[in-house]
C-alpha cells in the first residue's frame, strides 16, 4: 500500500494552522535594537521595505517583535510538508494573566 492509499482520497491537501501567542515585552530597548539590527542585516529587503520596517519598529514594539517571527522555522523540518503561504501580524493587546478567559483551550475540528 502506498501512503496515498493509506491516507485516503479525502485527506486534506492544505491545512490552515492558527496559532495565537501573547508575549510580554520585558526590555523594549533591547527588542528594538535587535529588530533594527535584523533589518539592517536582511539582504533581501529593498530600500522601501527597509524604510517601512524601520518605521514600524520605531512606532510600536509589536512592530519590532514581528521581525523575529519565522513561519519557515515552524515547518522547515517537518517531513512531507512544504510551507505554501504564511501571513502574520503583531499588535498590542490588553492582557490580564489572572483573567481565566485567557486560558488555553483546544478546539477540535468537526469530522
Amino acid at each position: 500500500m502506498t501512503s496515498t492509499e493509506t491516507s485516503g482520497q479525502d485527506a486534506p491537501r492544505y491545512v490552515r494552522l492558527s496559532i495565537e501567542l501573547i508575549a510580554e515585552i520585558t526590555d523594549e530597548g533591547a527588542l528594538k535594537a535587535a529588530a533594527l539590527q535584523q533589518v539592517a542585516d536582511d539582504e533581501y529587503l529593498d530600500d522601501d521595505e527597509r524604510a517601512q520596517s524601520v518605521e514600524a519598529i520605531e512606532v510600536d514594539p509589536s512592530g519590532s517583535l514581528a521581525h523575529f517571527i519565522d513561519p519557515v522555522a515552524l515547518l522547515g523540518d517537518v517531513p512531507g510538508v512544504e510551507l505554501a503561504s504564511a501571513t502574520w501580524e503583531s499588535a498590542q493587546t490588553e492582557f490580564d494573566p489572572e483573567d481565566e478567559s485567557w486560558e488555553y483551550t483546544v478546539e477540535e475540528s468537526a469530522e
